[in-house]
């Protein structure tokens, strides 16, 4: 009975470490390259910063969420922004609605399709200072996007902003009120 016993925890031994083995190299980072940002948890709940919709090649609607550091420097008109501030960009393709149209005299309704990405913004200014305090991710399907590229793009056209208006701290968003 003893033997039988040993042999059942070397066996559950033996599928537990063989599991963890072939669990390990499949799992990928959840942070972005560059500058290891991850998609912060229960980011969809924090509170709605201001909405946005881009033409032309991104074609998409977006939600801009910030945690509880970010939303009170919008509010306050504090820039630059606090360390700790946090503020996600949620993208859906832009579409037409053809059901909320029929109840409508005329098209006119537009609502989020198929999801594009999640974009995150982390201040820290220590951390982040050759990119003006800020630390950037893409995710796409909840992972993030390991082109290396598409992280070092953010901080190019936020500079680009803070050349034509200073005083933002490299942040498109204005507070929706």
């Amino acid at each position: 009975m003893r033997r039988i016993g040993t042999l059942a925890l070397g066996m559950a031994a033996l599928l537990l470490g063989g599991s963890m083995v072939f669990a390990g190299p499949a799992r990928e980072t959840q942070a972005s390259p560059i500058y290891g940002v991850k998609l912060p948890k229960g980011y969809r709940d924090w509170k709605l910063i201001s909405v946005a919709q881009e033409n032309g090649k991104n074609n998409d609607i977006r939600a801009i969420l910030g945690n509880a550091v970010a939303v009170k420097a919008f509010r306050d008109g504090k820039r630059p922004f606090p360390d700790g501030a946090v503020i996600v960009r949620l993208a859906w393709r832009y579409q037409a609605s053809p059901r909320n149209d029929a109840v409508f005299p005329a098209p006119q309704s537009f609502v989020a399709g198929a999801p594009t990405n999640v974009q995150v913004s982390v201040k820290d200014a220590k951390r982040y200072a050759a990119t003006g305090g800020w630390g950037y991710g893409q995710f796409e399907g909840g992972r993030p996007n390991p082109d290396p590229a598409v992280v070092q793009s953010c901080f190019a056209c936020h500079q680009k902003l803070e050349r034509l208006e200073t005083g933002k701290d490299f942040v498109f968003t204005d507070y929706a009120e």
